[in-house]
């Protein structure tokens, strides 16, 4: 027998419908605040991810299922939406239309090469958003609001964390300060963050190690080292948060894992899943554009892990829906298919029972199928030009002619 491989998971019933419910509900309410749905290939040129996510980080390092095709190309398969987004931004030349906003929304998998664990694939998928040209802190507080309203629609609890990654004028003092910083702490801290020390040392203030977030406490505080601008985006963020009413807290502890981040950073938390795992993030990336060799152009955006939300989201009540239709004899199922494509043609839903079977049979049938009307045709009602209903929800039955129906 072939099974699917480690790490990758098949969606079916009831997860496939928890995925569909999941993408249905982000989409509709991204469509509300303006976000057009975009497709982008799962497969891309690895020196995207690369210039985008950072050679240093971890998944360029450790995680990304990369080769050489038939045609002699570095290709690989996407770990993570954004840079495809921004790649498709550039190449349909948008960013060179000055005062342009464009404003996009995306869900699919995504493949990393870690080790699998509950709520963590190798094959996953996100929905994310990307918001381009508004360099606004308010597009900051609304992409939050956006994903504060997705998941109260799905009755997930949540805390939302926020830091204020800072700017190009900014950010190179402060990592010079926190580099000094662990250096003098360096024989004490784990392998990982050893190493990031001199290839990104900003990835050792989010080391999960207990040891390493003791050590840190003491660590020279971003927060306490923003431009006059950064700041005070900051805390318009926080005036607006604050009149919302949205939970949140200031984790001047909260990086994001990828290069490209600067500004506001962002992170929806869970304890149904844990102790305050993460189940959502985001943040904003003013240069990435220009990295990618695009017209600098300001940029934020958020995912969401689908999987390591699924659990936890709280189902509508399933309620009975189309029709079954099923034949008492052999003679009575053209009339039956018939009748289904008359149905489907007007939006219904329908699913035939081509075995003739009793009326008992097609009612379990109807149920299984979670049907509202059950409608059989046998040798009378085939005479007549008519058809057997029964509403499965009221109990109400009766039979109507063929052509009323």
């Amino acid at each position: 027998m072939i099974n699917a491989l480690r790490g990758m998971k098949d969606l079916m019933f009831d997860d496939a419908e928890r995925y569909t419910y999941i993408v249905e509900t982000a989409s509709r309410i991204a469509r509300n605040y303006g976000f057009d749905f975009i497709e982008t290939p799962i497969l891309e040129e690895t020196r995207l991810f690369k210039r985008s996510v950072g050679e240093s980080s971890d998944i360029v390092g450790k995680e990304m299922y990369q080769f050489t095709d038939k045609g002699g190309n570095d290709v690989c398969l996407r770990p993570e939406g954004t840079a495809g987004v921004v790649r498709a931004y550039i190449q349909a030349k948008l960013d060179r239309q000055q005062g342009r906003k464009d404003r996009f929304f995306y869900y699919g998998p995504m493949f990393r090469y870690e080790r699998p664990q509950k709520g963590r694939l190798r094959q996953f998928h996100q929905f994310g958003v990307e918001s381009f040209g508004t360099a606004e802190v308010e597009e900051d507080f609304t992409l939050i609001m956006m994903l504060s309203e997705i998941f109260d629609a799905l009755g997930i609890g949540y805390k939302v964390k926020i830091n204020s990654l800072g700017c190009s004028a900014c950010m190179p003092p402060y990592r010079n300060t926190l580099v000094g910083f662990l250096e003098g702490i360096a024989e004490e801290l784990c392998p990982d963050c050893q190493r990031r020390i001199t290839t990104n040392p900003i990835r050792v203030l989010d080391c999960k190690n207990e040891n390493c977030q003791n050590l840190l406490e003491s660590a020279p505080k971003l927060s306490e080292s923003l431009c006059e601008k950064c700041d005070r985006d900051f805390k318009r963020l926080q005036k607006l948060l604050d009149t919302s009413g949205i939970d949140y807290e200031v984790d001047t502890h909260l990086v994001r894992g990828l290069d490209y981040y600067s500004g506001t950073a962002f992170e929806f938390v869970s304890d149904e899943i844990g102790a305050q795992s993460a189940i959502a993030g985001g943040g904003r990336y003013d240069r990435l554009v220009e990295f990618l060799e695009g017209k600098p152009t300001p940029g934020i955006g958020f995912a969401i892990g689908i999987e390591r939300i699924m659990e936890l989201v709280k189902m509508p009540e399933e309620e009975r829906s189309g029709w079954y239709l099923g034949a008492m004899d052999a003679e009575s199922l053209d009339a039956i298919l018939s009748l289904g494509q008359k149905l489907r043609r007007k939006g219904e839903k329908a699913v035939v029972e081509y075995a003739p079977k009793g009326l008992k049979a097609h009612l379990k049938g109807a149920d299984r199928a979670g049907a509202k009307y059950c409608a059989v045709i046998g040798e009378n009602e085939r005479k007549d030009g008519t058809v057997w209903v029964k509403d499965l929800a009221s109990k109400e039955e009766k039979t109507v002619l063929l052509e009323s129906l």
